[in-house]
C-alpha cells in the first residue's frame, strides 16, 4: 500500500485514525481524506494533520465521484468509516441511514471492485459496530460468530453493510476484513454522544436525561486503542475475517453520568431519568480474543484514566460541546 483512503475522516474515529496514522508512519503512505462533512464531520478535527494528508470533500454515495477519486489518486489501500451513528437519530429518520450505512458502503465496494479488479490483494477494511449483535443479557460476550440480530435501523444498516463487504469478498475475491468495536471514547467526539453530552448539560447546570433507570451496559473502548487495532488489520488482517474489537470496561449508563458529575464536581440532583428509548439493547459486549491470540492486541487505556483523560480534554475545548 502507498496511497490510503480513509472516509467518513473528518468524525470522531475516523479523525483519531488519520491523527494517529500520520504520526505513526509519516511519509510512508500518502493518505487520501474523504468526507462529506455532515453535521457530524468537522474539518478541524484534523487540523494537526491537515498539512499531512490531502483532503477531499465528498459523498460515498456519489458513485462516479468515488471512481475519480480512486482514479485520481491511485489509491490501493481503503479504511471505511463513513457512516451515520447516532441511534436516536436512526429512529427518527431510519432512511438516512439505510442510504449512507448500506448504499455508500455498496457504492464504495463496487467502484473499488471496478477499479482494482475481482481478486485484487488491494485491502478493503470495513469499520462497523458491536450493535450489529443485538443485546446481550447479564452474561456471556459476542465474538466473531454471534448471530448478527440488530435491533434499530442504526445497528440493521451497519449489520447490512458488514454481509454486503463480505459478500464482494466471497463472490468477487476482494481483500475485505470486518472490523466491529465496542464504544468508543476520547477527543473530537460529537456532542450528541452520551459521553460529551453529559459534560455540557453539567457544565451548564441543566438536567442530565438518563433512559429508564440507566441500568444498560456498554463495553467502553479508549479510541486510541482502536485506532492501533484497526491499524493491525489494516496491515495483517486475514481476507474475509470479522474481528471483534472490545475493551473490555462494562460500565452502566448510570454509572459512566455519576462519574462524570463526580469530577466535575457536580450535584447528581442532576440527573433526570426519562422515558427508555425504543429498542434500546440492554448490554454490548465484546469479546477481542482473536485479535490478541492472532495479533497481540489488547486495549492499554484502562477506563478509570481514559475517561478522566477524556473530560479533561473537553474542558480544554469547549468548543466541542454543544451550547
Amino acid at each position: 500500500m502507498k496511497n490510503i483512503l480513509i472516509t467518513g475522516a473528518a468524525g470522531f474515529i475516523g479523525a483519531n485514525f488519520v491523527e494517529y496514522m500520520v504520526n505513526k508512519y509519516d511519509g510512508e503512505y500518502n493518505f487520501i481524506v474523504f468526507d462529506k462533512l455532515t453535521y457530524a464531520g468537522n474539518l478541524h478535527n484534523l487540523d494537526k494533520v491537515i498539512d499531512k494528508i490531502t483532503f477531499v470533500q465528498g459523498d460515498i454515495c456519489d458513485f462516479e465521484f468515488v471512481k475519480d477519486t480512486m482514479k485520481k489518486y491511485n489509491i490501493d489501500g481503503i479504511v471505511h468509516f463513513a457512516a451515520e451513528s447516532h441511534v436516536d437519530n436512526s429512529i427518527k429518520n431510519p432512511f438516512i441511514f439505510t442510504h449512507t450505512n448500506v448504499i455508500g458502503t455498496h457504492t464504495l465496494l463496487e467502484a473499488t471492485k471496478q477499479i482494482w479488479g475481482e481478486g485484487s490483494e488491494n485491502k478493503f477494511v470495513h469499520i462497523s459496530t458491536d450493535e450489529v449483535y443485538g443485546s446481550l443479557g447479564e452474561t456471556g460476550y459476542f465474538t466473531e460468530t454471534s448471530p448478527i440480530k440488530p435491533n434499530s435501523p442504526y445497528s440493521a444498516s451497519k449489520a447490512s453493510s458488514d454481509l454486503i463487504a463480505l459478500a464482494y469478498c466471497e463472490t468477487f475475491k476482494m481483500n475485505v476484513s470486518v472490523t466491529n468495536c465496542s464504544n468508543n471514547y476520547g477527543p473530537y467526539q460529537h456532542h450528541e454522544k452520551l459521553i460529551p453530552h453529559m459534560i455540557s448539560l453539567a457544565l451548564q447546570d441543566k438536567q442530565l436525561p438518563v433512559y429508564g433507570q440507566g441500568l444498560n451496559i456498554r463495553d467502553w473502548l479508549y479510541v486510541e486503542d482502536h485506532c492501533k487495532a484497526i491499524d493491525i488489520v489494516l496491515h495483517q488482517g486475514k481476507k474475509g475475517e470479522r474481528y471483534n474489537i472490545g475493551g473490555h470496561n462494562e460500565k452502566r449508563n448510570i454509572e459512566i453520568v455519576k462519574l462524570i458529575l463526580n469530577h466535575l464536581n457536580k450535584s447528581e440532583s442532576l440527573i433526570s431519568y426519562v422515558e427508555d428509548r425504543k429498542g434500546h439493547d440492554y448490554r454490548y459486549a465484546i469479546d477481542p480474543t482473536k485479535l490478541k491470540t492472532e495479533f497481540g492486541w489488547e486495549p492499554k487505556t484502562k477506563f478509570e484514566n481514559g475517561i478522566i483523560l477524556t473530560i479533561d480534554w473537553y474542558l480544554a475545548h469547549p468548543e466541542y460541546l454543544m451550547k
